[in-house]
Protein backbone atom coordinates (compact mmCIF):
# COMPACT_ATOMS: atom_id res chain seq x y z
CA UNK A 1 0.00 0.00 0.00
CA UNK A 2 1.31 3.60 -0.92
CA UNK A 3 1.06 6.26 1.50
CA UNK A 4 0.62 9.85 -1.08
CA UNK A 5 1.31 13.22 0.39
CA UNK A 6 0.62 16.38 -1.04
CA UNK A 7 1.95 19.94 0.37
CA UNK A 8 0.26 21.25 3.20
CA UNK A 9 -2.67 24.00 2.17
CA UNK A 10 -1.12 27.37 3.24
CA UNK A 11 -2.64 28.73 6.60
CA UNK A 12 -3.93 31.17 5.20
CA UNK A 13 -5.96 30.54 2.29
CA UNK A 14 -9.07 31.93 1.73
CA UNK A 15 -11.93 29.24 3.32
CA UNK A 16 -9.49 26.86 4.89
CA UNK A 17 -10.17 25.73 8.15
CA UNK A 18 -6.35 26.65 8.77
CA UNK A 19 -7.09 30.53 7.91
CA UNK A 20 -10.29 30.13 10.75
CA UNK A 21 -8.03 28.50 13.33
CA UNK A 22 -4.57 30.59 12.77
CA UNK A 23 -7.24 34.40 12.72
CA UNK A 24 -9.36 33.22 16.27
CA UNK A 25 -6.98 32.34 18.05
CA UNK A 26 -4.71 35.44 16.91
CA UNK A 27 -7.90 37.16 17.39
CA UNK A 28 -8.64 35.71 21.13
CA UNK A 29 -4.97 36.75 22.14
CA UNK A 30 -5.17 40.30 20.57
CA UNK A 31 -8.45 40.69 22.77
CA UNK A 32 -6.23 39.37 25.72
CA UNK A 33 -3.72 41.49 25.35
CA UNK A 34 -5.69 44.46 24.76
CA UNK A 35 -7.87 43.48 27.66
CA UNK A 36 -4.67 43.76 29.71
CA UNK A 37 -3.16 46.57 29.06
CA UNK A 38 -6.59 48.60 29.40
CA UNK A 39 -7.19 46.94 33.09
CA UNK A 40 -3.23 47.82 33.94
CA UNK A 41 -3.75 51.74 32.70
CA UNK A 42 -6.97 52.09 34.03
CA UNK A 43 -5.23 51.03 37.63
CA UNK A 44 -1.73 53.14 36.79
CA UNK A 45 -4.45 55.88 36.54
CA UNK A 46 -6.48 55.42 39.81
CA UNK A 47 -3.49 54.89 41.45
CA UNK A 48 -1.79 57.55 40.23
CA UNK A 49 -4.95 59.86 40.87
CA UNK A 50 -4.93 58.60 44.51
CA UNK A 51 -1.28 59.87 44.90
CA UNK A 52 -2.08 63.02 43.60
CA UNK A 53 -4.79 63.70 45.99
CA UNK A 54 -2.55 62.63 48.47
CA UNK A 55 -0.12 65.24 47.39
CA UNK A 56 -2.84 68.43 47.48
CA UNK A 57 -4.27 66.73 50.97
CA UNK A 58 -0.32 67.14 52.27
CA UNK A 59 -0.18 70.53 51.21
CA UNK A 60 -3.35 72.36 51.82
CA UNK A 61 -2.54 70.77 55.48
CA UNK A 62 0.11 72.96 55.65
CA UNK A 63 -1.77 75.92 55.79
CA UNK A 64 -5.41 74.63 57.58
CA UNK A 65 -5.33 76.45 60.23
CA UNK A 66 -6.13 79.76 57.33
CA UNK A 67 -9.22 77.86 56.92
CA UNK A 68 -9.89 77.35 60.55
CA UNK A 69 -8.83 80.02 62.44
CA UNK A 70 -10.28 83.95 62.04
CA UNK A 71 -6.45 85.06 60.70
CA UNK A 72 -6.35 86.77 57.45
CA UNK A 73 -4.71 84.21 54.58
CA UNK A 74 -1.24 83.10 54.80
CA UNK A 75 0.33 81.15 52.56
CA UNK A 76 2.11 78.98 55.12
CA UNK A 77 5.48 77.27 55.09
CA UNK A 78 6.28 75.41 51.84
CA UNK A 79 3.23 75.89 50.03
CA UNK A 80 3.42 76.60 46.17
CA UNK A 81 7.07 75.17 46.38
CA UNK A 82 6.51 72.24 44.20
CA UNK A 83 6.10 73.09 40.32
CA UNK A 84 3.28 73.56 38.30
CA UNK A 85 1.40 74.27 41.90
CA UNK A 86 -1.71 76.64 42.36
CA UNK A 87 -2.80 78.40 45.15
CA UNK A 88 -6.34 80.40 45.37
CA UNK A 89 -7.65 81.96 48.96
CA UNK A 90 -10.50 84.09 49.05
CA UNK A 91 -11.74 84.97 51.93
CA UNK A 92 -13.76 87.90 54.05
CA UNK A 93 -12.52 89.13 56.76
CA UNK A 94 -14.26 91.93 59.24
CA UNK A 95 -15.32 93.27 55.44
CA UNK A 96 -12.54 92.62 54.00
CA UNK A 97 -11.61 90.25 50.99
CA UNK A 98 -8.23 88.92 51.03
CA UNK A 99 -7.25 87.31 48.19
CA UNK A 100 -3.94 84.88 46.77
CA UNK A 101 -3.58 83.67 43.67
CA UNK A 102 -0.30 82.30 41.98
CA UNK A 103 1.10 79.69 40.49
CA UNK A 104 4.40 77.71 40.49
CA UNK A 105 5.30 78.34 36.89
CA UNK A 106 9.01 78.33 35.60
CA UNK A 107 9.62 81.49 35.56
CA UNK A 108 9.26 81.18 39.88
CA UNK A 109 5.86 82.01 41.40
CA UNK A 110 3.60 83.87 39.34
CA UNK A 111 0.14 85.60 39.73
CA UNK A 112 -2.87 83.62 38.32
CA UNK A 113 -4.61 85.40 35.29
CA UNK A 114 -7.96 87.22 35.59
CA UNK A 115 -9.72 84.51 33.86
CA UNK A 116 -8.62 81.72 36.09
CA UNK A 117 -9.33 83.28 39.04
CA UNK A 118 -12.68 83.78 38.07
CA UNK A 119 -12.88 80.40 37.24
CA UNK A 120 -11.91 78.91 40.84
CA UNK A 121 -13.79 81.51 42.55
CA UNK A 122 -17.08 80.44 40.86
CA UNK A 123 -16.10 76.42 42.51
CA UNK A 124 -18.69 75.90 45.31
CA UNK A 125 -18.50 72.35 46.34
CA UNK A 126 -16.06 70.78 48.54
CA UNK A 127 -13.80 67.87 47.39
CA UNK A 128 -11.53 66.64 44.61
CA UNK A 129 -12.10 67.16 40.97
CA UNK A 130 -10.31 68.01 37.57
CA UNK A 131 -10.99 71.61 35.65
CA UNK A 132 -9.54 72.78 32.63
CA UNK A 133 -8.15 76.02 33.43
CA UNK A 134 -7.57 77.92 31.25
CA UNK A 135 -4.48 78.47 29.59
CA UNK A 136 -2.86 76.49 32.21
CA UNK A 137 -4.55 73.01 31.06
CA UNK A 138 -5.55 70.22 32.95
CA UNK A 139 -5.67 70.79 36.95
CA UNK A 140 -6.35 67.96 39.63
CA UNK A 141 -8.27 70.45 42.30
CA UNK A 142 -9.03 70.19 45.98
CA UNK A 143 -11.46 72.76 47.17
CA UNK A 144 -12.73 73.81 50.50
CA UNK A 145 -15.62 76.30 51.00
CA UNK A 146 -17.00 78.04 54.19
CA UNK A 147 -19.01 80.46 55.13
CA UNK A 148 -16.26 83.17 54.01
CA UNK A 149 -14.70 81.89 50.75
CA UNK A 150 -13.02 79.15 49.11
CA UNK A 151 -9.68 77.53 49.40
CA UNK A 152 -8.10 75.83 46.54
CA UNK A 153 -4.70 73.81 45.89
CA UNK A 154 -4.17 71.98 42.25
CA UNK A 155 -1.21 69.95 41.21
CA UNK A 156 -2.00 69.89 36.97
CA UNK A 157 -3.08 66.56 35.40
CA UNK A 158 0.36 66.02 33.38
CA UNK A 159 1.98 64.12 36.41
CA UNK A 160 -1.15 61.44 35.23
CA UNK A 161 -1.44 61.69 32.07
CA UNK A 162 2.25 61.67 30.77
CA UNK A 163 2.79 58.41 32.74
CA UNK A 164 -0.16 57.02 31.03
CA UNK A 165 0.97 57.72 27.55
CA UNK A 166 4.28 56.17 28.08
CA UNK A 167 2.53 53.56 29.77
CA UNK A 168 -0.08 53.09 26.42
CA UNK A 169 2.82 53.43 24.01
CA UNK A 170 4.79 50.54 25.93
CA UNK A 171 1.26 48.44 26.19
CA UNK A 172 0.68 49.34 22.43
CA UNK A 173 4.11 47.98 21.38
CA UNK A 174 4.10 44.97 23.31
CA UNK A 175 0.43 44.63 22.44
CA UNK A 176 1.31 44.28 18.84
CA UNK A 177 4.03 42.04 19.89
CA UNK A 178 2.08 39.67 21.07
CA UNK A 179 -0.05 39.69 18.82
CA UNK A 180 2.84 38.98 15.77
CA UNK A 181 4.04 36.32 17.83
CA UNK A 182 0.73 34.61 18.14
CA UNK A 183 -0.29 34.78 14.72
CA UNK A 184 2.80 33.10 13.83
CA UNK A 185 3.06 30.36 16.74
CA UNK A 186 -0.69 29.78 16.24
CA UNK A 187 0.10 29.66 11.95
CA UNK A 188 3.31 27.35 12.74
CA UNK A 189 1.13 24.71 15.18
CA UNK A 190 -2.27 25.11 13.36
CA UNK A 191 0.05 23.67 10.22
CA UNK A 192 1.60 20.93 12.13
CA UNK A 193 -1.79 19.76 13.82
CA UNK A 194 -3.81 19.84 10.21
CA UNK A 195 -0.94 18.33 8.62
CA UNK A 196 -2.40 14.53 8.89
CA UNK A 197 -5.87 16.51 7.90
CA UNK A 198 -4.14 17.23 4.75
CA UNK A 199 -2.62 13.51 4.46
CA UNK A 200 -5.76 12.15 4.80
CA UNK A 201 -6.97 14.60 1.99
CA UNK A 202 -4.43 13.64 -0.17
CA UNK A 203 -5.43 9.80 -0.03
CA UNK A 204 -9.13 10.52 -0.63
CA UNK A 205 -8.54 12.95 -3.66
CA UNK A 206 -5.92 9.33 -5.15
CA UNK A 207 -8.76 7.30 -4.64
CA UNK A 208 -11.11 9.62 -6.28
CA UNK A 209 -8.94 9.56 -9.09
CA UNK A 210 -8.79 5.89 -9.69
CA UNK A 211 -11.15 4.21 -12.15
CA UNK A 212 -13.38 1.89 -10.45
CA UNK A 213 -16.14 1.62 -12.85
CA UNK A 214 -14.80 -1.71 -14.09
CA UNK A 215 -12.60 -4.23 -14.28
CA UNK A 216 -9.91 -5.65 -11.72
CA UNK A 217 -10.05 -2.83 -9.66
CA UNK A 218 -7.26 -2.89 -6.19
CA UNK A 219 -7.16 0.22 -4.21
CA UNK A 220 -3.20 0.73 -3.63
CA UNK A 221 -3.27 3.57 -1.16
CA UNK A 222 -3.52 3.92 2.00
CA UNK A 223 -3.71 6.54 5.33
CA UNK A 224 -0.44 6.05 7.25
CA UNK A 225 -0.11 4.43 10.55
CA UNK A 226 0.74 6.95 12.04
CA UNK A 227 -2.07 9.34 11.05
CA UNK A 228 -4.18 6.42 11.71
CA UNK A 229 -4.11 6.52 15.45
CA UNK A 230 -7.19 5.99 17.10
CA UNK A 231 -5.57 7.82 20.50
CA UNK A 232 -6.31 11.40 18.53
CA UNK A 233 -9.37 12.35 16.48
CA UNK A 234 -7.72 12.86 13.28
CA UNK A 235 -6.39 9.36 13.77
CA UNK A 236 -10.09 8.03 14.19
CA UNK A 237 -10.59 9.68 10.88
CA UNK A 238 -7.63 8.00 8.85
CA UNK A 239 -8.71 4.82 11.04
CA UNK A 240 -12.25 4.83 9.81
CA UNK A 241 -11.03 6.12 5.82
CA UNK A 242 -8.86 2.88 6.50
CA UNK A 243 -11.39 0.61 6.90
CA UNK A 244 -13.73 1.92 4.42
CA UNK A 245 -10.76 1.53 1.33
CA UNK A 246 -10.98 -1.95 3.00
CA UNK A 247 -14.66 -2.53 2.27
CA UNK A 248 -14.26 -0.55 -0.69
CA UNK A 249 -11.79 -2.87 -1.85
CA UNK A 250 -13.70 -6.23 -0.60
CA UNK A 251 -16.85 -4.90 -2.80
CA UNK A 252 -14.93 -4.29 -5.85
CA UNK A 253 -13.28 -7.67 -5.76
CA UNK A 254 -16.31 -9.05 -5.19
CA UNK A 255 -18.05 -7.33 -8.62
CA UNK A 256 -15.59 -8.19 -10.21
CA UNK A 257 -15.77 -11.52 -9.75
CA UNK A 258 -19.59 -11.41 -10.25
CA UNK A 259 -18.96 -9.42 -13.34
CA UNK A 260 -16.65 -12.37 -14.38
CA UNK A 261 -18.67 -15.07 -13.63
CA UNK A 262 -21.94 -13.37 -15.64
CA UNK A 263 -19.31 -12.70 -18.77
CA UNK A 264 -18.22 -16.24 -18.88
CA UNK A 265 -21.63 -17.71 -18.50
CA UNK A 266 -22.62 -15.37 -21.58
CA UNK A 267 -19.68 -16.39 -23.20
CA UNK A 268 -19.81 -19.90 -22.59
CA UNK A 269 -24.02 -20.21 -23.15
CA UNK A 270 -23.16 -18.61 -26.44
CA UNK A 271 -21.15 -20.66 -27.95
CA UNK A 272 -23.21 -23.57 -27.11
CA UNK A 273 -26.24 -22.24 -28.49
CA UNK A 274 -24.46 -21.44 -32.21
CA UNK A 275 -24.93 -25.32 -32.97
CA UNK A 276 -28.45 -25.80 -32.34
CA UNK A 277 -29.28 -22.73 -33.69
CA UNK A 278 -27.23 -23.79 -36.65
CA UNK A 279 -28.88 -27.02 -37.23
CA UNK A 280 -32.53 -25.25 -36.29
CA UNK A 281 -31.92 -22.65 -39.38
CA UNK A 282 -30.58 -25.50 -41.75
CA UNK A 283 -33.03 -28.02 -41.87
CA UNK A 284 -35.93 -25.23 -41.31
CA UNK A 285 -33.81 -24.14 -44.73
CA UNK A 286 -34.39 -27.79 -45.87
CA UNK A 287 -38.53 -27.52 -46.26
CA UNK A 288 -38.40 -24.91 -48.49
CA UNK A 289 -38.32 -27.20 -51.09
CA UNK A 290 -41.46 -28.81 -49.74
CA UNK A 291 -43.53 -25.84 -48.58
CA UNK A 292 -45.59 -25.81 -51.48
CA UNK A 293 -47.14 -29.20 -50.97
CA UNK A 294 -47.34 -28.49 -47.08
CA UNK A 295 -50.58 -26.86 -45.73
CA UNK A 296 -50.60 -22.52 -45.54
CA UNK A 297 -49.91 -22.95 -41.60
CA UNK A 298 -47.31 -25.41 -41.38
CA UNK A 299 -45.54 -23.39 -44.57
CA UNK A 300 -45.86 -20.07 -42.33
CA UNK A 301 -44.46 -21.51 -39.12
CA UNK A 302 -41.68 -23.07 -40.97
CA UNK A 303 -41.18 -19.46 -42.46
CA UNK A 304 -40.94 -18.02 -38.93
CA UNK A 305 -39.02 -20.84 -37.21
CA UNK A 306 -36.48 -19.98 -39.91
CA UNK A 307 -36.84 -16.41 -39.66
CA UNK A 308 -36.37 -16.21 -35.80
CA UNK A 309 -33.33 -18.35 -36.14
CA UNK A 310 -31.98 -16.40 -38.09
CA UNK A 311 -32.63 -13.39 -35.76
CA UNK A 312 -31.41 -15.67 -32.10
CA UNK A 313 -28.44 -16.44 -34.46
CA UNK A 314 -27.89 -12.71 -34.52
CA UNK A 315 -28.01 -12.01 -31.24
CA UNK A 316 -26.10 -14.65 -29.89
CA UNK A 317 -23.47 -13.81 -32.14
CA UNK A 318 -23.61 -9.64 -30.63
CA UNK A 319 -23.39 -11.06 -27.42
CA UNK A 320 -20.59 -13.03 -28.43
CA UNK A 321 -18.91 -10.07 -29.48
CA UNK A 322 -19.50 -8.05 -26.65
CA UNK A 323 -18.43 -10.99 -24.15
CA UNK A 324 -15.05 -10.62 -25.97
CA UNK A 325 -15.08 -6.71 -26.02
CA UNK A 326 -15.41 -7.48 -22.30
CA UNK A 327 -12.67 -9.28 -21.74
CA UNK A 328 -10.15 -7.51 -23.18
CA UNK A 329 -10.68 -7.00 -27.04
CA UNK A 330 -8.67 -7.95 -29.33
CA UNK A 331 -8.41 -5.70 -32.42
CA UNK A 332 -6.15 -4.94 -35.32
CA UNK A 333 -5.45 -2.40 -35.61
CA UNK A 334 -3.92 -0.55 -38.67
CA UNK A 335 -4.79 2.69 -40.71
CA UNK A 336 -7.96 2.30 -42.02
CA UNK A 337 -9.77 4.58 -45.20
CA UNK A 338 -12.43 5.58 -43.25
CA UNK A 339 -13.88 7.17 -46.34
CA UNK A 340 -14.30 3.55 -48.29
CA UNK A 341 -16.29 2.54 -45.08
CA UNK A 342 -18.21 5.33 -45.36
CA UNK A 343 -19.29 4.46 -48.57
CA UNK A 344 -19.78 1.25 -48.52
CA UNK A 345 -21.84 1.54 -45.08
CA UNK A 346 -24.26 3.95 -46.91
CA UNK A 347 -24.50 1.76 -50.00
CA UNK A 348 -25.73 -0.86 -48.34
CA UNK A 349 -27.88 1.06 -45.91
CA UNK A 350 -29.38 2.62 -49.48
CA UNK A 351 -30.15 -0.89 -50.10
CA UNK A 352 -31.50 -2.52 -47.26
CA UNK A 353 -34.21 0.72 -46.57
CA UNK A 354 -34.76 1.64 -49.98
CA UNK A 355 -37.51 4.09 -48.10
CA UNK A 356 -35.60 5.96 -46.08
CA UNK A 357 -33.60 8.57 -47.94
CA UNK A 358 -30.14 8.55 -48.09
CA UNK A 359 -27.01 11.31 -47.47
CA UNK A 360 -23.33 11.29 -47.39
CA UNK A 361 -21.22 13.96 -46.78
CA UNK A 362 -16.93 13.14 -47.51
CA UNK A 363 -13.98 15.41 -46.89
CA UNK A 364 -12.43 16.30 -50.10
CA UNK A 365 -9.12 14.36 -48.71
CA UNK A 366 -9.30 10.87 -47.26
CA UNK A 367 -9.30 10.67 -43.62
CA UNK A 368 -7.57 7.69 -41.97
CA UNK A 369 -7.91 6.06 -38.55
CA UNK A 370 -6.02 4.11 -36.23
CA UNK A 371 -8.64 1.07 -36.29
CA UNK A 372 -10.31 -2.58 -37.23
CA UNK A 373 -11.35 -2.35 -40.38
CA UNK A 374 -13.92 -4.87 -39.67
CA UNK A 375 -15.16 -3.72 -36.19
CA UNK A 376 -15.07 -0.07 -37.59
CA UNK A 377 -17.43 -1.18 -40.36
CA UNK A 378 -20.11 -2.92 -38.36
CA UNK A 379 -20.16 0.40 -35.74
CA UNK A 380 -21.22 2.44 -38.98
CA UNK A 381 -23.81 -0.25 -40.17
CA UNK A 382 -25.16 -1.03 -36.59
CA UNK A 383 -25.72 3.18 -36.83
CA UNK A 384 -26.96 2.92 -39.90
CA UNK A 385 -29.10 0.41 -39.42
CA UNK A 386 -30.31 1.62 -35.80
CA UNK A 387 -31.87 4.83 -38.08
CA UNK A 388 -33.33 2.49 -40.36
CA UNK A 389 -35.54 -0.06 -38.06
CA UNK A 390 -36.61 2.72 -35.44
CA UNK A 391 -37.50 5.67 -38.42
CA UNK A 392 -40.59 5.86 -40.31
CA UNK A 393 -40.45 5.45 -43.98
CA UNK A 394 -39.37 8.58 -45.79
CA UNK A 395 -36.74 9.58 -43.15
CA UNK A 396 -34.28 11.62 -43.85
CA UNK A 397 -30.98 9.76 -42.88
CA UNK A 398 -27.43 11.56 -43.29
CA UNK A 399 -23.48 9.99 -42.94
CA UNK A 400 -20.70 12.79 -42.30
CA UNK A 401 -17.78 12.42 -41.85
CA UNK A 402 -14.58 14.90 -40.57
CA UNK A 403 -11.61 16.24 -38.75
CA UNK A 404 -11.41 17.40 -35.72
CA UNK A 405 -7.75 17.53 -34.07
CA UNK A 406 -6.20 14.21 -33.45
CA UNK A 407 -9.46 12.32 -34.15
CA UNK A 408 -12.43 11.25 -36.61
CA UNK A 409 -15.41 12.07 -36.21
CA UNK A 410 -18.31 10.00 -37.98
CA UNK A 411 -22.13 11.18 -37.53
CA UNK A 412 -24.94 9.53 -38.02
CA UNK A 413 -27.88 12.32 -38.08
CA UNK A 414 -32.09 11.87 -38.86
CA UNK A 415 -35.21 13.94 -39.05
CA UNK A 416 -37.34 10.99 -37.34
CA UNK A 417 -39.20 11.47 -33.85
CA UNK A 418 -36.35 11.13 -31.48
CA UNK A 419 -35.09 10.08 -27.95
CA UNK A 420 -37.08 10.16 -24.99
CA UNK A 421 -35.07 11.54 -22.55
CA UNK A 422 -35.80 9.62 -20.25
CA UNK A 423 -33.95 6.91 -22.49
CA UNK A 424 -30.94 8.96 -23.60
CA UNK A 425 -28.65 8.50 -21.00
CA UNK A 426 -29.00 5.27 -21.41
CA UNK A 427 -29.12 4.54 -24.95
CA UNK A 428 -25.59 2.74 -25.67
CA UNK A 429 -26.48 -0.05 -22.88
CA UNK A 430 -27.32 -3.34 -23.33
CA UNK A 431 -30.94 -4.25 -24.07
CA UNK A 432 -32.22 -0.44 -24.11
CA UNK A 433 -35.09 0.48 -26.41
CA UNK A 434 -36.13 3.33 -27.77
CA UNK A 435 -39.57 2.03 -29.53
CA UNK A 436 -42.05 4.36 -27.86
CA UNK A 437 -41.03 7.31 -29.64
CA UNK A 438 -38.62 5.90 -32.61
CA UNK A 439 -40.90 4.12 -34.69
CA UNK A 440 -39.64 0.72 -35.40
CA UNK A 441 -40.73 -0.33 -39.46
CA UNK A 442 -42.98 -3.12 -39.20
CA UNK A 443 -41.23 -6.40 -39.63
CA UNK A 444 -37.93 -4.67 -38.50
CA UNK A 445 -35.02 -6.86 -36.03
CA UNK A 446 -33.65 -5.02 -33.20
CA UNK A 447 -31.95 -7.21 -30.33
CA UNK A 448 -31.21 -4.07 -28.42
CA UNK A 449 -27.39 -4.72 -28.67
CA UNK A 450 -26.59 -2.99 -31.48
CA UNK A 451 -25.77 0.80 -29.94
CA UNK A 452 -23.99 -1.24 -26.92
CA UNK A 453 -21.59 -2.81 -29.50
CA UNK A 454 -21.18 0.73 -31.19
CA UNK A 455 -19.59 1.99 -27.78
CA UNK A 456 -17.66 -0.79 -26.48
CA UNK A 457 -16.27 -0.72 -29.87
CA UNK A 458 -15.72 2.51 -30.39
CA UNK A 459 -14.22 2.55 -26.73
CA UNK A 460 -12.09 -0.71 -27.75
CA UNK A 461 -10.48 1.82 -29.99
CA UNK A 462 -9.60 4.56 -27.39
CA UNK A 463 -12.82 6.75 -28.70
CA UNK A 464 -16.05 7.87 -27.62
CA UNK A 465 -19.87 7.73 -28.69
CA UNK A 466 -22.07 10.52 -27.99
CA UNK A 467 -26.01 10.87 -29.12
CA UNK A 468 -27.88 14.03 -28.92
CA UNK A 469 -31.76 14.16 -29.83
CA UNK A 470 -34.49 16.44 -30.16
CA UNK A 471 -37.99 15.93 -31.37
CA UNK A 472 -36.90 16.06 -35.22
CA UNK A 473 -33.23 15.58 -34.83
CA UNK A 474 -31.15 12.81 -33.81
CA UNK A 475 -27.10 12.68 -34.06
CA UNK A 476 -25.39 10.15 -32.93
CA UNK A 477 -21.91 10.81 -32.98
CA UNK A 478 -18.43 8.58 -32.92
CA UNK A 479 -14.90 10.23 -32.33
CA UNK A 480 -11.97 8.00 -33.09
CA UNK A 481 -7.85 8.80 -32.85
CA UNK A 482 -6.78 9.78 -36.34
CA UNK A 483 -3.58 7.89 -38.64
CA UNK A 484 -1.05 8.48 -40.84
CA UNK A 485 -2.24 8.01 -44.55
CA UNK A 486 -0.67 5.01 -46.01
CA UNK A 487 2.26 5.64 -48.34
Amino acid sequence: MTHPTQPSTPALNRGTLSRQLVLRVTGLVALVAILLSALTTFATSQILTQQLDNQLVTQAGRFRSDFDDDRGPSLGDGVGQQSGVIVFQSVVRSGTRYVRAFYNGPDGQQLLSAAVREQLAALDTDGARVVRLEGLGAYRLLIKTSSSGVNVIGLPMARITEPIAGQLAAAGVLTLGAIAISFLAAREVVARSLAPLNRLAATATSVSNLELERGEVAVPVRVSTSDADPVNEVGRVGLAFNHMLDNVEGALAARHESETKVRQFVADASHELRNPLASIRGYAELTRRERDSMTPNVAHALSRIESESDRMSTLVEDLLLLARLDSGPSLDLQPTDVTVLMLNAVSDARAAGPDHEWALSLPEEPVFARADRYRLHQVLANLLANARTHTPPGTRVEAALRVEGTDAVITVSDNGPGIPEEIRPRVFERFTRADVSRVRRQGGSSTGLGLAIVAAVVGAHGGRAEVASRPGHTVFTVRVPRAAAQG
